[in-house]
């Protein structure tokens, strides 16, 4: 039997293959435009991009009879769970998943893919623990990567700056068989107040790899080009980047007709600019120098997607005055463990060294996965009510019980603190929780708790649910040698509380240098001949390095969001890198009159 060989699709230029599918409209985005004193028709390409974490995918199986047991590099053992127990034809308690440390995942560890399967079934087969860890040749190939997008942006102006009309379509690339999206337009509907929107679009298939979510899916690239289509409006209007968003900053999310729960974007450009030292900005191209280099000055907004998905926690107080916290989400490097202690800490009075936080293992409470910035705002419901469900049960024990020590009193008139608890109206006075415990007969005070969530909660129904923050970046240009290098960069948050300050402002300066790389270095480049990479290594695939990452100033905003959770938080890992590759090519285009539309800039394109 003889089969034809073509080449394969993998061509830079994408077509879409349906017609495209309206995602968001109001009014006459294409009247408004035709009529529109002053107009930008742009399109913005993102490359295909793929996850580098030191930390490579792997696996151990184990078996024993006929339950099996899988130490993954997962960001969501609960949903890897899921997958494996169908794929293996096992029931569902028999599969274990444990992850309690992860070298980073940026989403590509979110889901199961085939290498798990296999470590799995030749476990089964030989009848001993098998270990399977993907080389850094197949990360590029068989674990996701996110899709090249073609993304079409006409906005329509009045002089003054109000945007009467906005038009935005993408497309992205996937595999033959499956339909993965690239939520590119999820900003695009409520970033900016304007009366006529459309947001559409389609995928094209192509014989690549199937892609997958990585760190700001959508967002991300979406604001790339929106951003950068903004920054192009305020030059052809002469008017600063700044004031033309504050001109178009709406009251309402204009989409669903919805209030933000909280939206403090203005703040966050004034905050920045302060910090950036903005009002310096030469507004004309390569008018700034410094030390013999050009330099060149650039902003955009950001947004994230706020949310929370359902979460079950368990808090159990014990006598040596300890307390243990257990869910089954994971650690990914973002503090996880510390934020749950502090919770714990806030909700019983328990210090934080005496707190033990055990998480990633799906003999636990079910937790969520750890992917759009979803994990503290989920489970800070359910582990703050276990934590008081555990305090309740202990003051309960207290007065009911033929041995209690405070029998016939209310627990409401009575407090857990420093170990002791004791009756608020004499705080000195009271008895030690194991003496507490011992008289109950019990080992510890339990309690749990679930939190649901908010996608299709009451939260969803009357509020919009967002982060948001602006992004301000310096880069100099020497010309004589065609060295670019972005030398500082501004990052001003509002993501709600920040429990823990210091892991929460790691996470934005790793997606700075992230975003650094996005619009500098990082580009999967395919042969056609295989349809596989072909820098599928680190020494041709270029990622940021210490050497990259300029001074990056971090500052959260700190507005507590109670909308959303009771102690106001949200996440932070995806939107430090919203809106990061904008700022550095406006600040491009400053340095150097050269607008590039396509990433990552090149030195080709400066020259």
């Amino acid at each position: 039997m003889r089969y034809a060989s073509d080449a394969h699709n993998v061509d830079l230029r994408l077509v879409a293959d349906k017609p495209l599918e309206t995602e968001s409209a109001r009014g006459d985005a294409d009247a408004a435009f035709r009529s529109a004193p002053v107009q930008i028709d742009q399109t913005y390409v993102t490359p295909a991009e793929v996850h580098n974490p030191i930390e490579l995918h792997a696996t151990v199986a184990t078996w024993e009879g006929d339950h099996v047991t899988l130490y993954e590099t997962s960001q969501a053992v609960m949903n890897h769970r899921e997958v494996l127990y169908q794929m293996l034809g096992v029931p569902k308690e028999n599969v274990r998943v444990i992850s309690h440390f992860l070298g980073s995942g940026f989403g590509g560890k979110l889901w199961p893919w085939t290498h798990s399967i296999l470590a799995a079934g030749v476990a089964r087969e030989v009848g001993a623990p098998v270990k399977l860890v993907v080389t850094r040749q197949s990360m590029f190939e068989t674990v996701g990567h996110r899709p090249r997008t073609q993304q079409h942006f006409r906005l329509g102006a009045s002089r003054d700056g109000k945007l009467v009309s906005l038009h935005h379509e993408y497309l992205n690339d996937t595999s033959i068989l499956d339909d993965y999206k690239e939520d590119c337009g999820e900003s695009t509907p409520f970033l900016y107040s304007v009366p006529n929107l459309r947001v559409a679009s389609a995928l094209t298939r192509r014989n690549i790899g199937t892609p997958t979510a990585m760190r700001g899916p959508g967002a991300v690239p979406g604001l790339f080009a929106m951003e950068s289509a903004m920054d192009e409006l305020a030059i052809a209007l002469k008017m600063d980047p700044i004031e033309l968003r504050r001109r178009n900053e709406p009251k309402l999310d204009e989409s669903t007709k919805l209030p933000f729960s909280s939206r403090h974007l203005l703040e966050c450009m004034q905050v920045g600019a302060e910090k950036f030292g903005w009002a310096r900005r030469n507004p004309q191209v390569g008018a700034m120098k410094r030390d013999g280099l050009t330099v060149g000055w650039g902003m955009a907004a950001c947004s994230w997607g706020a949310m929370r998905s359902d979460a079950q926690a368990s808090v159990e107080i014990r006598g040596d005055g300890t307390a243990t916290v257990t869910t089954a989400t994971q650690d990914i490097g973002t503090g996880t463990y510390t934020v749950l202690a502090l919770v714990t800490s806030e909700a019983t009075g328990i210090p934080l060294d005496r707190i033990d936080v055990r998480l990633g293992d799906t003999m636990l409470p079910a937790g969520p996965i750890s992917g759009g910035s979803w994990v503290t705002a989920s489970v800070i419901p359910a582990v703050s009510s276990a934590a008081r469900a555990a305090v309740n049960a202990l003051l309960t024990m207290s007065t009911s019980g033929q041995n209690a020590p405070f029998k016939g009193a209310k627990p409401v008139d009575l407090q857990l603190a420093n170990g002791r608890v004791s009756r608020k109206s004499d705080p000195p006075s009271g008895v030690s929780l194991g003496d507490v415990l011992a008289r109950a007969n019990v080992r510890g005070a339990v309690g749990s708790a679930q939190s649901a969530s908010s996608f299709a909660g009451e939260e969803s129904r009357k509020y919009s649910l967002h982060s948001f923050g602006a992004q301000f970046a310096e880069v100099t240009w020497q010309p004589e040698t065609a060295r670019l290098r972005v030398s500082r960069f501004v990052s001003v948050i509002d993501a709600g509380r920040m429990i823990n300050p210091k892991p929460a402002r790691n996470q934005i300066e790793g997606a700075v240098v992230m975003g650094i790389g996005m619009a500098l270095f990082e580009e999967a480049r395919y042969d056609k001949r295989y349809g596989a990479p072909i820098n599928s290594n680190l020494a041709d695939y270029i990622v940021s390095t210490n050497a990259d990452a300029p001074p990056i100033d971090v500052t959260f905003l700190d507005h507590p969001d109670k909308v959303l959770n009771e102690l106001g938080a949200r996440g932070v890992g995806e939107i430090g890198l919203a809106g990061t590759a904008a700022a550095i090519t406006a600040a491009v285009y400053h340095a150097t009159g050269v607008r590039v539309r396509e990433l990552p800039v090149r030195i080709e394109d400066l020259l």
